[in-house]
């Protein structure tokens, strides 16, 4: 397991097949590539993560950990959360690899908006700084990959208009901007104007 996960996983190791939406996904990963968002630091750590809704579940496929480095995916390189729980800071995913370190984050999102079936996770620290209070943003004590940071999450949904701006700004997360939409082209446009306009 990535030192990087801070919850519990219960993996079922399977055969890695496609999914639907899995080109949906490589091609947006490359968008973000060219962006910045995704991609892996100087210390070669890989940053930025991306999901797709499992149908019409809470479910979802997402990134593994610590691939935003991986210049093109596999199946192998995803993970399908099939169940997770807050409380617990537990989740259980299936595949040939670990979910991301930010599968909680995603979790509260589709939670929160049974509308959004795509989110992305990057990283901008331009970005971030130009919409950290402006947008809406978690409370900068919560740390990233955790409940706190899920419980934040609806906390957004809650008392902000996240919903209509689909996005906010994870402010414990230095850089860490999350947009979300019907499906990850609705996703990236929201992301690629809030860079345009920082």
């Amino acid at each position: 397991m990535s030192e990087y996960i801070k919850f519990t996983c219960e993996h079922e190791v399977v055969p890695a097949v496609p999914f639907d939406g899995f080109a949906e996904l490589n091609a947006c990963r490359q968008k973000l590539r060219r962006l910045g968002v995704i991609g892996m630091d100087a210390d070669g750590i890989g940053f930025g993560n991306l999901s797709i809704r499992d149908g019409a579940t809470n479910g979802f496929y997402i990134t593994a950990s610590a691939t935003g480095g991986i210049f093109e995916l596999t199946p192998a390189d995803c993970a399908r959360v099939v169940a997770h729980d807050f409380a617990r800071n537990w989740l259980r995913c299936e595949g040939s690899a670990i979910a991301s370190s930010e599968s909680l984050t995603h979790a509260a999102v589709y939670e929160s908006e049974a509308k959004a079936d795509a989110v992305i996770h990057g990283h901008n620290l331009k970005l971030w700084a130009a919409l950290l209070g402006h947008a809406p943003t978690t409370s900068k004590e919560v740390e990233y990959g955790t409940p706190e940071m899920a419980y934040e999450v609806r906390r957004l949904f809650k008392t902000t208009d996240v919903k209509s701006g689909k996005i906010f700004v994870m402010a414990g997360h230095k850089g860490g901007v999350v947009t979300f939409g019907k499906d990850l082209e609705e996703a990236f446009t929201v992301l690629e104007r809030a860079i345009g306009n920082e």
